[in-house]
């Protein structure tokens, strides 16, 4: 497939937020593109090279890319960039000063192949002169491009492609085009999917083999599978209730979620909940692991928590944080934060995927597989079968440090559901109790600009939660307190890359901010209640029709949640639960406190 026709499906897919429409332009593009070239246009078109679990970043600052424009167009840096302040997009930038350029036969000849493969060559380029190397490989490759080959090659390696192709628009599109559409194929299509992590495969599969190649998609070391998720209870009666009398229940460890790949020989890979690999992180977990796991391949589940190395306790999240994203000083922060990985499910044993068998099952073999020691132990499990049991189970974990506890079915059906959210998995915190305790997770999709002491840099934040069902992102709240002044410098910089001048697709809300953003980023937020409000979009019209919900006098707790990807974060769904448990609330639409 050539470029400039690669770039003419990405205009129309630009031009609309019709999920409908989008899959229908996606149903095209998968037929008019080539097999052996299918998974390299998914992947740019969802913004990457590779899939997310292998980490493989482009590495282009907007300011190294703003370099290769102005090399490729013959231009001085500073028009560039004063071109950029003005349009709010180097991508149309790009397009603008390639438009004014002398036509050139090489102009729409490049090919979608020739375009992946600098991409990615880009992305491999390090060490010493690195930079100069991506700058030349970007320019020449503009220098083949047409203004709107230009825009999207530009777009992509800023990572602002604002298409709005995520996972679930693919996935209908696959379905459509390799199973007609149906409940059974895109079951199938899913399932291979969140066992590989990987659509790029999946379409290759679906392309060569159909449906019934996807059975070849198994488990396997070193590819991550995609978490199995837990819904909310109100009350330890109605979790009971739910699980038929009978609950596994499990210490809820409040640290980061890792899955563990313990390969026969060769290191140890360990991925967050959004597939990251953390394995850099945390090098005291790579090496306990082999020893630790008695057979091997396997892939293990667990929670890894800060510990006290004086008193064995467990440390709050704060602590753990610390060492995420961590890349150097890392034997100082080990012996300043040391870890334990709390594991609770097995995936693969042996080399026998285990997905299939009942958690009952599941836990026998992970007690049998795990040897133990001070790095690598067992989640501490109780199985109840009433509310008093389940209680002291509760407070011992709450003394224990936990933050509340996993309540697991241990019925026939209990198979881990790679991807789904259920109430196979229950989760259930100390303060479910209060009148809105829990925290959110919300993603940030907006900021305004700050005022008084905070004039010059944005003094609040539009938050979003996700609506699995129409993928989208919902806004619930604006939220300006909790930020103290570390926080409020730390805050640009995060959002710098993810500035949008207008509203990104898929993202809901009635209030407009002074600066849109990319729905990326993942923070932590309590407040006094939830409310409806005819502002916020979130389970629109599920109460009341004409009022979404909102979070009232939301402050940022000072978490970041760069462990969930912003599809992880706290659903719409979740929203609704919360406000119909508690105990009042308020039935009139919010005011603007509520915003």
């Amino acid at each position: 497939m050539r470029f400039v026709e690669l770039a003419a499906f990405y205009e129309r897919l630009e031009a609309t937020t019709k999920r409908l429409e989008m899959r229908k332009i996606l149903v095209e593009l998968i037929d008019a593109v080539g097999r052996e070239e299918l998974a390299e246009v998914l992947y740019l078109s969802q913004g990457l090279l590779r899939p997310e679990y292998e980490g493989v970043e482009l590495g282009m600052a907007e300011s190294l890319a703003t370099k290769a424009v102005a090399a490729a167009t013959n231009a001085e840096e500073p028009a560039v960039v004063d071109r950029r302040q003005r349009s709010g997009d180097l991508g149309l930038t790009a397009a603008e000063l390639i438009t004014a350029l002398p036509a050139a036969p090489e102009r729409g000849a490049l090919l979608a192949r020739d375009v992946y493969a600098t991409l990615t060559e880009i992305a491999h380029a390090s060490g010493e002169g690195s930079q100069e190397v991506k700058v030349g490989l970007f320019a020449d490759l503009l220098r083949r491009c047409t203004p709107a080959e230009a825009k999207f090659a530009v777009r992509f390696a800023i990572g602002t492609l604002r298409l709005g192709v995520r996972e679930l628009t693919i996935l209908d599109a696959l379905t459509q085009k390799y199973g007609g559409g149906t409940k059974e194929a895109r079951l199938r299509i899913e399932a291979a999917f969140n066992l590989s992590s990987d659509l790029g495969l999946v379409a290759e599969t679906l392309a060569k083999d159909g449906l019934e190649g996807l059975t070849r998609i198994q488990l396997q070391v070193g590819r991550p599978i995609r978490p199995m998720l837990a819904e909310r209870a109100t009350s330890l009666a109605d979790i009971l209730e739910r699980m038929e009398g009978e609950a596994a229940l499990e210490y809820k460890y409040d640290g980061l979620r890792v899955q563990a790949h313990v390969p026969v020989d060769g290191p140890v890979k360990l991925f967050s909940r959004r597939l990251e690999d953390l394995s850099a992180q945390f090098p005291e977990l790579v090496a306990a692991l082999p020893e630790a796991i008695s057979r091997k391949p396997a892939i293990v589940e667990g929670e890894c928590v800060a510990i006290d190395a004086d008193t064995d306790q467990i440390r709050p999240f704060q602590d753990i944080s610390r060492r995420r994203g961590r890349k150097y000083d890392l034997e100082r922060m080990q012996e300043e934060i040391p870890v334990c990985l709390y594991l609770f499910d097995v995936l693969l044993d042996d080399d026998v995927a285990t997905v299939d068998e009942p958690f009952p099952d599941r836990r026998r073999r992970l007690v049998s597989l795990v040897r133990g020691g001070e790095r690598v132990r067992v989640a501490t499990q109780s199985i109840v079968k009433d509310v008093d049991a389940a209680q002291l189970f509760l407070d011992a974990a709450i003394a224990e440090g936990g933050e509340g506890v996993m309540a697991k079915s241990v019925a026939t059906g209990s198979a881990y559901r790679a991807g789904a959210r259920g109430f196979w998995w229950i989760k259930y915190k100390r303060d479910y109790t209060q009148r809105l305790g829990d925290s959110i997770d919300g993603v940030i999709v907006g900021a305004f600009h700050g005022r008084g002491r905070r004039g010059g840099r944005y003094g609040a934040l539009l938050l979003a939660v996700y609506d699995a069902q129409n993928d989208r992102f919902e806004s619930f709240t604006k939220v300006g307190s909790g930020f103290d002044d570390a926080t409020l410098e730390e805050i640009p910089k995060r959002l710098a890359s993810l500035e949008l001048s207008e509203r990104p697709k898929g993202v809901e809300s009635g209030l407009e901010p002074d600066r849109w953003i990319q729905p990326r980023l993942v923070i932590e937020v309590r407040g006094a209640e939830l409310t409806l409000s005819p502002i916020h979009r979130a389970g629109f019209e599920a109460i009341r029709p004409g009022a979404g919900l909102a979070l009232r006098f939301p402050r940022f707790t000072g978490v970041w949640r760069d462990d969930k990807a912003a599809t992880n974060a706290t659903t719409s769904a979740e929203l609704l639960t919360m406000y119909r448990s508690q105990v009042k609330h308020a039935e009139e639409p919010s005011d603007d406190s509520a915003s």
